[in-house]
């Protein structure tokens, strides 16, 4: 991998974000975290922070003055600051907008402005295609994006920015349409939900929807791994901007996904609730498979399976929480 000398990280001290600075620093990069701590912590990072590797900054993106006039130049970003919570984002449509709109156009301003001529954006998958007709799955990037939650808006609105800018500017830029990514240091989705919910009452677990809800999920070490194949794929890059899934080739239903929780936590006989519904809630897709051959193309190839990050994932819950 061609040695990066800095890099910024948004959101770096963040679930994804802070295994991101792991990986970058490992392989002999200064980096610079930009996080408003809202959803990152700092301990994540602070080994690196310690190490003076990592220079952390605590600020907003959506603080315009900050980022055109005091942050530091770069050779690469990588954006991944953002309101994460899709479920949140159907009655608080705004937020999604200013974090991961508004927040996305004051990070390109800063590339604009200091000539930054790299950037990856970490973007979402099922969010962004919305509801597809199962007959074409598993979805390509050549599905036309069609968002139901103000979230999957948001950040289909970001890329469209980016490849603006890209194209305009000229900075060689990718987008990242990530499946549900899991592991240690994340505080959401369906596994920590589980593993909580398990540990306060065994028996019985309560299921948003009906439970036939089925998504696709990778391990947060591959996502990382991929992440930085795309980023020094840039210079090789034909077109200014371009866009890669990101997933894994499995897929699972959330009553699948509870009973690998349960067999994990050595439960058995546990009763199951359901809300009720084909999806969890407003704005939810319910089934959800990536395409991963464009990002093959490039040498990516998950390695951790689906019950072996589960059993990372809750080792680490156990011994954190």
């Amino acid at each position: 991998m061609d040695i990066i000398q800095r890099a910024l990280v948004t959101g770096g001290a963040g679930f994804i974000g802070s295994h991101l600075v792991d990986a970058l620093i490992k392989n002999g990069n200064h980096v610079i975290v930009l996080d408003n701590l809202v959803e990152g912590f700092l301990e994540n990072i602070q080994i690196h922070i310690d190490s003076g590797k990592c220079k952390f900054i605590k600020d907003d993106i959506l603080n315009a003055d900050f980022m055109l006039e005091k942050l530091p130049k770069v050779d690469i970003i990588y954006h991944f600051a953002a309101d994460p919570d899709v479920r949140s984002s159907v009655p608080n449509p705004l937020n999604s907008f200013k974090q991961n709109v508004q927040g996305t156009l004051n990070v390109l301003e800063y590339a604009r402005k200091y000539k930054i001529d790299k950037f990856i954006f970490a973007s979402s998958g099922g969010t962004v295609y919305g509801d597809v007709d199962i007959n074409l799955f598993p979805i390509t990037e050549k599905i036309a994006l069609n968002p139901i939650s103000p979230y999957g808006s948001s950040k289909a609105a970001a890329e469209m920015y980016l490849t603006s800018y890209a194209s305009s500017y000229h900075i060689k830029s990718a987008s990242l349409r990530f499946a549900n990514i899991f592991g240690e240091r994340s505080l959401h989705g369906v596994g920590y939900d589980f593993f909580n919910h398990l540990n306060e009452n065994p028996d019985v677990l309560n299921i948003l929807g009906d439970g036939t809800q089925k998504k696709s999920y990778l391990h947060v070490s591959d996502a990382i791994n991929a992440i930085l194949l795309v980023a020094d794929n840039l210079n090789n890059q034909k077109s200014w901007y371009d866009f890669f899934n990101l997933g894994s080739e499995d897929w699972y239903t959330v009553n699948e996904i509870a009973d690998i929780y349960e067999k994990e936590l050595n439960l058995s006989n546990v009763k199951h609730s359901y809300s009720g519904g084909s999806k969890g809630w407003v704005g939810d897709v319910a089934k959800m498979i990536l395409s991963i051959e464009k990002i093959k193309k490039l040498g990516f190839l998950p390695k951790v399976s689906f019950r072996e990050g589960v059993h990372r994932y809750c080792e680490w819950l156990r011994k954190n929480l």
